[in-house]
C-alpha cells in the first residue's frame, strides 16, 4: 500500500479526503484482480464499501473527488502514467485502470 499512497501523494491527493482511501484500496483490489475493473459498480464498489463500512455511492462519489483532484493539481504525471494526453479527465474506472497499471508488475492474474 505505501506505494499507492506514495502515487497518490505525487499526483496532489493527500489523506485528510476520504477518497484517499477508498482510491487506494480500489487501486490495489486492481493491481490484484484486474478484471474488477470489467464491472465496478458491481465488483469494486462494493468490496471497498464494506472494507470502510459505507455504501458504494459514497465510494463511487469519493473516487471521483480524489479523479478531480488529480486532474487540477498533477495532469501532467497522469498523462506520463496514461502514456497519452488526455483530452478530458478519464472516469473513475479509466482512472483507477491508469494508476493500477502503472504499479502492477506482476505477472497476469488468473
Amino acid at each position: 500500500m505505501t506505494a499507492i499512497y506514495d502515487l497518490l501523494y505525487q499526483l496532489g491527493v493527500t489523506a485528510n479526503y476520504t477518497g484517499f482511501f477508498h482510491t487506494a484500496y480500489a487501486i490495489a483490489l486492481c493491481v490484484e484482480r484486474p478484471n474488477r475493473l470489467l464491472l465496478v459498480t458491481k465488483w469494486l464498489y462494493p468490496e471497498v464499501a464494506e472494507q470502510y463500512k459505507t455504501n458504494w455511492k459514497a465510494v463511487e462519489r469519493n473516487i471521483r473527488a480524489t479523479g478531480n483532484i488529480i486532474w487540477r493539481e498533477n495532469r501532467p504525471l497522469l498523462e506520463e502514467l496514461a502514456h497519452r494526453h488526455l483530452e478530458q479527465k478519464p472516469r473513475n474506472a479509466q482512472l483507477l485502470a491508469i494508476l493500477a497499471a502503472s504499479l502492477d508488475t506482476g505477472p497476469p492474474a488468473d
